[in-house]
């Protein structure tokens, strides 16, 4: 049984570690506090009075201590509320992570194999674009994830000022690329930027420059620039 993950896993969450952050307390935000239901076959999700449009991207057994993908699950294979999960799944193909591919993964040598089924929710999340997951206990054992497929959900955008805590923060979740959670970043928000020795320069919007320099270990040294809203 795998007791970590592969350096290619670890390489992809890195990428969406600091907007996938940000989305997550932005996505916490908007759902109300009640409780939900859902109707897999129309890929309805109810929380109080909100409804959202949603995939199933994988379930946890909590007694198994296993992970299932979406497009996996026998009673949702080729169904319409697996068709996120399906994006992720072919994402790791043409990528070579097998983490991704694998129908069931055995998470039981995981120091803490509830974190690990979180970190590939989390992953699934930043691979398919989806504004955040949503898990939710689904049975005694088992505990379900969805991805909101909805217009309504908020995309969390990209501010200069918050920019070095959200940077920050993000290095802190995985701990493998401090420099593909920078990279990643600025990827997902379309913002310019290049390697210059042991920085990233960035061009934020509005004209700012942002430079992210990084130690002999890889790690941030600093944030700086003209971040000012």
């Amino acid at each position: 049984m795998a007791s970590e993950f592969s350096d290619a896993f670890l390489r992809e969450a890195e990428r969406h570690a600091a907007w996938g952050a940000v989305q997550l307390e932005t996505l916490t935000e908007f759902l109300p506090d009640a409780p939900w239901t859902a109707d897999l076959q129309a890929c309805a999700y109810r929380q109080g009075g909100l409804e959202l449009r949603v995939g199933v991207l994988g379930t946890y057994d909590t007694s198994e201590r296993s992970w299932m993908w979406g497009w996996a699950n026998p009673g949702l294979r080729g169904t319409e509320v697996a068709a996120l999960a399906q994006t992720v799944g072919r994402y790791g193909q043409e990528h070579g992570i097998p983490e991704l591919t694998a129908e069931m993964l055995d998470l039981s040598g995981f120091p803490d194999p509830g974190h690990a089924a979180e970190t590939l929710a989390f992953t699934g999340m930043g691979v398919s674009g989806a504004p955040g997951y949503i898990g939710a206990p689904a049975g005694p054992a088992t505990r379900v994830y969805f991805l909101p497929d909805d217009p309504q959900v908020p995309r969390a955008v990209l501010e200069p000022v918050t920019l070095p805590r959200v940077l920050l923060t993000g290095t802190q979740l995985i701990g493998h690329s401090a420099e593909l959670v920078v990279g990643g970043c600025f990827d997902h928000y379309g913002v310019p930027h290049h390697r210059d020795g042991d920085r990233i320069v960035a061009e934020l919007p509005g004209g700012a420059r942002c430079t992210v320099t990084f130690d002999e270990a890889g790690r941030i040294a600093k944030v700086e620039g003209d971040i000012r809203p």
